[in-house]
């Protein structure tokens, strides 16, 4: 430790009477601040046709090797890859380059998982097929082929997308750009690695709508858990949540070539159980609003409590994290198999019970559930109860502040297995074949896929990481 040396009775005199400075120690050896690893990529932050927002620097703080891939990762383009990264270790590329695709598809699907472990407290979540020490990684394919799709598929443990030239444009349209997409079918993955059982196409037809509205979801909280992405939006709808916006219109440049122009679909919907078929995708807008609903209700809220001591966008950070991880554990405590949209409901109301939320909540979550006929309502929602909510009131409560809640129509057709799966509306991950394999021979599917694929070389820099998940995966 630097110091000096004390001063003579005349020095200090001097001192005192201030015709001499004070003596300072020299100044000690600097100590690095530690630096925090990673790759730099360019993405888009929205769908291509967001302008407000367009493409922009990123940080993934973690370790990423040529390809770009990782442990959990991989990124496929034959003539392309393996992308060089930078002697920097970043992945930076001009715009409509195949290498600027690979580095946003890669960063966008492992923006995705991360968003999923971090709310599981750094837990890696295992694909489908990581059991039995298998860490196979899952593979994207940016450019995967010529057509109007995107896809998941367990069997070739990839992410698959294509691209297409719609009618009278002069450039193709690629899926692969669009945030919205790359995370949708990435939530399909994450979902299958979660929930294996839910994927099939003998599950009652919640359990699919449950499928597609966690890839829509997916994406929405992906861009809800970045702040510049935050920020915009509330600057956009001056914090209104149900202002037209890009949030809640989901893959705008892909539906605009299909002749839909609020997206391939809208999460800020009126919809009910009544007023959908049985057709899956149909039926998923119905949770996906609600959910969307609880978001709104929640920060309305929020905003009225912490208004004066924190930034609207701040505030809007915290409380999608919180609905996220409220969202993916009661995912986490439902059914293995034929779960449905009650089923969700539960859990949630049960876990924000358990860990001390107001008890406005669960008001907000059970109410935005009955409004859309999925559960029995708290009280009798007339127009005058609903609009008697205070959103100012942390103990707001309808009725009794209960958890467990009944279907409102236990007989309705969409929670019968014995209805089949109409997926026609769905994106291509839910029309796949091989989904539609007998539930029996899933846990053999899985024990196959454990053992199966090709083998990627472990560089020294991912030995250790993928050791680590070896263990997680046993």
């Amino acid at each position: 430790m630097a110091t000096i040396e004390p001063l003579a009775p005349a020095e200090l005199i001097e001192v005192l009477m201030g015709r001499r400075a004070v003596p300072l120690p020299p100044h000690p050896i600097p100590i690095p601040l530690p630096l925090l690893g990673g790759s730099r990529f360019v993405i888009w932050k929205q769908d291509p046709s967001v302008g407000e927002l367009g493409r922009r620097l990123v940080l993934v703080p973690s370790l990423v090797v040529n390809g770009p891939r990782d442990p959990r990762i991989d990124t496929n383009l034959v003539g392309t890859t393996p992308v060089t990264r930078s002697a920097a270790g970043d992945f930076i590329f001009p715009a409509d380059t195949p290498e600027a695709d690979c580095a946003h598809t890669f960063a966008v699907v492992r923006e995705t998982l991360t968003m999923y472990e971090r709310l599981r407290g750094g837990i890696a979540i295992a694909w489908a097929w990581n059991i039995g020490g298998n860490t196979d990684p899952v593979t994207a394919y940016p450019r995967a082929g010529v057509t109007a799709n995107a896809f998941y598929s367990r069997s070739q443990k990839a992410l698959k997308f294509f691209y297409f030239t719609p009618p009278g444009a002069g450039q193709p349209l690629y899926t692969c750009r669009s945030l919205d997409i790359v995370a949708h079918e990435t939530g399909h993955a994450v979902l299958d690695g979660l929930k294996p059982g839910w994927l099939g196409i003998g599950n009652p037809p919640q359990t699919g709508a449950l499928h597609e509205a966690f890839g829509d979801l997916t994406a929405i909280f992906l861009a809800l858990s970045q702040l510049d992405q935050v920020e915009a939006f509330v600057a956009i709808t001056k914090a209104n949540l149900h202002a037209k916006n890009y949030l809640s219109a989901l893959a705008e440049q892909f539906g605009a070539a299909l002749g839909r122009s609020a997206g391939l679909r809208n999460a800020d919907n009126d919809l009910k159980l009544s007023q959908v078929s049985n057709e899956v995708h149909e039926l998923s807008q119905v949770f996906t609003g609600a959910i969307y609903d609880i978001l709104a209700d929640i920060y309305a809220h929020e905003r009225i409590q912490q208004g004066k001591v924190k930034d609207p966008a701040q505030i809007l950070l915290e409380v999608a994290h919180k609905l996220c991880r409220l969202l993916l554990e009661a995912i986490i405590k439902a059914p293995a198999n034929g779960a449905t949209f009650a089923d969700v409901a539960t859990a949630m109301l049960t876990i924000s019970k358990a860990q001390g939320d107001p008890p406005a909540y669960r008001t907000f979550i059970h109410t935005r559930f009955a409004v859309r006929e999925i559960v029995v309502p708290p009280v009798p929602l007339t127009a005058s109860a609903i609009g008697q909510m205070d959103y100012g009131d942390p103990n707001l409560i309808l009725g009794a502040d209960e958890v467990k809640v009944q279907a409102a129509d236990p007989n309705h057709p969409s929670l019968s297995a014995k209805v089949p799966q109409d997926r026609s509306g769905c994106c291509g991950t839910m029309q796949l074949p091989e989904y539609a394999r007998a539930p029996d021979k899933l846990q053999a599917e899985l024990q196959r896929l454990g053992q199966e694929g090709e083998v990627i070389p472990e560089e020294e820099l991912l030995a250790g990481a993928v050791a680590e998940l070896r263990r997680a995966f046993k």
